[in-house]
């Protein structure tokens, strides 16, 4: 679990740090949130304090009943600054949505409400998400703020391009949405963990697969899965920031790739083997994470199947092919090469074990997608990595309780270090 402290300033998107809260929470994070008094008049203290749990601050001149602590800390016996305490237990900063006003405020060194002055005193990662209107994202000042930011090493996650609040705009200046905004903090957090390992990486290159295939019925239908590619996108980018060079094989993801990281499209599981065929021979370490189809129609239909009263359809399915598998017998020395297994109730682990033996690879990271809390299409992850001991003929097992799938990739990718020097 981290700790999340968000800012919200004055905008319409404030409307969106609601749902920011809600993933986060959903992951495991601690979450406190401070706003500034505009910000007031568009999302009301009471919506976030419901998500959290904790109280809603707007001054360092209130009191805070928490005494500046997060929903899984105890509060101290006396009562501290507030804008000292909530940075100093906070570990990531999160400004969204962060106005032009804020941005030139925070570039400036102002402090005068809770919001900058927490920044001000931040020694946390700081990530800023700006929001606001495309004429005044563009303007001079702004660009210069914002630049004036990066070069203090504040993350800003750049807003997209599109529909904007008044009527009939359109431009850049949209805040990035949630899913992209937590996946910002907890890159910003790993990078934090990682400290010397920050390097560890360096020189390797990393192949993760990640998402779900679909496989074709006609034209319009497809057989597929509820993979959603958020195990993956956390495994690219734990190893990116480990200095990585990395490249994911996408299958409909859900999410935004981080930047930094190659991404190559695929639909379905053919599609996947061809990209993984090509990239694997370069690559020095696999994640597999991607949830491949084992069966596609035999023979899909072109156009649209149309449904005729009192008839049936029946598909008849063959197998694809054995990706993973295919891989494996063509390694090089110096390879590692880590497979996932999506399995269902108490033969998980036993299913781990021999789809770690019959497809030759050095790791299976198994996790129970009969619970509706882990696995597919949610925010967090509980796993049991089964991995090679240094003899090659004994298994070592380590279980990874309930987690963010941030969380759980940092686990793996440690547990594919130890891997390594065996090779």
């Amino acid at each position: 679990m981290s700790r999340i402290l968000l800012g919200v300033s004055g905008g319409i998107a404030a409307y969106k740090a609601l749902e920011l809260v809600r993933l986060a929470t959903a992951a495991g994070h601690a979450v406190r949130v401070v706003q500034t008094p505009a910000s007031r008049r568009f999302v009301g203290p009471a919506s976030f304090a419901a998500l959290t749990g904790a109280p809603v601050l707007m001054s360092e001149f209130e009191a805070d009943p928490a005494r500046g602590v997060f929903p899984d800390q105890r509060p101290p016996n006396h009562e501290p600054p507030s804008h000292l305490e909530l940075v100093a237990n906070a570990d990531v900063y999160l400004v969204a949505p962060a106005s032009a006003n804020t941005i030139a405020k925070l570039a400036n060194g102002l402090a005068d409400n809770l919001l900058t002055s927490c920044a001000l005193a931040a020694s946390c990662p700081v990530v800023v998400a700006p929001a606001m209107n495309n004429r005044m994202f563009e303007h001079p000042a702004t660009r210069a703020n914002l630049r004036t930011l990066r070069e203090r090493e504040l993350v800003i996650v750049e807003p997209g391009i599109g529909r904007l609040a008044a009527k009939g705009e359109e431009g850049v200046g949209r805040m990035a949405e949630p899913p992209q905004l937590l996946a910002a903090c907890e890159a910003a957090l790993g990078a934090e963990r990682s400290g010397s390992r920050a390097e560890s990486w360096r020189g390797l290159k990393v192949l993760v697969t990640a998402g779900g295939t679909r496989e074709p019925i006609d034209g319009v239908r497809f057989l597929g899965n509820n993979s959603s590619g958020r195990m993956g996108i956390a495994l690219a980018r734990g190893a990116r920031a480990r200095g990585a060079d990395v490249t994911l094989v996408a299958a409909n993801l859900v999410q935004p790739v981080p930047p930094g990281i190659l991404q190559r499209e695929v639909v379905t599981a053919a599609e996947l083997k061809q990209a993984c065929d090509e990239e694997f021979p370069a690559c020095d370490v696999l994640l597999m994470t991607a949830a491949v189809a084992d069966f596609r129609p035999a023979a899909p239909k072109n156009g649209k199947i149309k449904r005729a009263e009192g008839t049936r359809l029946e598909l008849v399915l063959e197998p694809t092919d054995d990706v993973l598998a295919g891989l494996a017998e063509h390694r090089r020395n110096g390879q590692t090469l880590v497979g996932f297994a999506a399995e269902y109730g108490e033969q998980a682990a036993a299913c781990g074990r021999e789809k770690l033996t019959a497809k030759g690879v050095d790791a299976v990271v198994v996790n129970d997608v009969s619970r509706p809390d882990i696995g597919f299409d949610v925010e967090a992850n509980e796993v049991t990595i089964i991995a090679r001991a240094d003899d090659r003929t004994r298994f070592s097992e380590q279980h990874v309780p309930r987690a963010s799938k941030a969380d759980i990739a940092e686990t793996i990718l440690d547990a594919v270090e130890r891997l390594r020097p065996s090779r």
